[in-house]
């Protein structure tokens, strides 16, 4: 017997929900933002006449674009201002209940921060969650001739991107754990067996703690600047951290005595650290120390 009623609804919305997710997130590049936009989606989804939505899920996904879009214009100016650089709001990953159906790299997601919003969303609707072009000229409210071009730019911006390498759990966490030791002890000739020569390091404070305003390339600069750290008085000798995967990648979560949490995400390609993501901004870490208090891990 089909299902009618507030309860078909309901469970309409929650069968859509990672997915809405999903969009929301790689529009924004924040958790926090994310679950907020689907909080928002799904008030204005109980307003909705149920039997009235032909594609419930293209409405859905319509709905969630289209706040996005209007966060993403509001926010535009924040965005080209903000102090340093920019780093999205990381992502655990290695959940049983996963939230993303589709993987997502930073380094995706840095790319299409130099999209327009529309340039972001007709990108990320057509080449990531495979929306025809008829459905993306309704989503956007444009002509496919138009949707198209807004396909092809933001192409341009992203095809340089490569592949997130997938990396075996346990080889992930010996990299993560073994950086982590060695970065905090400033030992240059272990950082040096594990970094790729040409290693990058990102760092993001936000303005509101001290992180690199700029990237850090090639080996002997990221070597200089942990060794940098670890000689300085104050650093600490003691650290409480947390080993997890963040946005697909093997992370390690610290929190130093009286100090903010930090995120440091690795990418891993050929066996050695190609790119270093840490991320220092509390306003994009609270997520991470709400939940690892919870579990007990920080």
């Amino acid at each position: 017997m089909t299902q009618t009623g507030p309860q078909s609804k309901q469970q309409a919305f929650v069968d859509m929900q990672p997915r809405l997710f999903a969009v929301a997130y790689r529009m924004l590049g924040s958790v926090s933002d994310a679950e907020d936009i689907v909080q928002d989606a799904y008030l204005r989804w109980q307003r909705v006449e149920f039997d009235q939505v032909r594609d419930k899920t293209g409405y859905l996904i319509r709905i969630v674009t289209r706040l996005c879009l209007d966060q993403l214009r509001a926010a535009r100016t924040i965005r080209e201002t903000y102090p340093g650089e920019w780093l999205p709001e990381p992502l655990i990953t290695d959940d049983s209940t996963e939230r993303l159906d589709r993987d997502v790299s930073v380094a995706l997601l840095m790319a299409l921060e130099r999209l327009s919003p529309l340039e972001r969303a007709a990108f990320l609707l057509h080449d990531v969650f495979e929306h025809s072009y008829e459905e993306l000229s309704e989503t956007l409210t444009r002509s496919q001739s138009s949707c198209r071009q807004l396909v092809s730019r933001a192409r341009k911006h992203v095809e340089q991107v490569k592949p997130r390498v997938r990396v075996e759990r346990e080889h992930g966490e010996e990299l993560a754990k073994a950086f982590f030791s060695a970065a905090k002890s400033g030992d240059t000739k272990h950082l040096t067996a594990l970094l790729a020569r040409d290693v990058q390091l990102h760092s993001d404070g936000g303005g509101k703690i001290i992180a690199t305003l700029n990237p850090i390339y090639g080996r002997d600069k990221v070597i200089r600047f942990f060794a940098g750290l670890a000689r300085k008085p104050s650093a600490p000798r003691s650290f409480r951290w947390a080993f997890c995967w963040l946005n697909g990648l093997p992370a390690i979560i610290n929190r130093e005595p009286g100090g903010s949490l930090q995120a440091t995400s690795l990418k891993i390609e050929d066996g050695e650290i190609a790119e270093i993501y840490m991320v220092r901004n509390p306003d994009k870490t609270q997520h991470l120390e709400d939940l690892l208090d919870k579990q007990g891990l920080l």
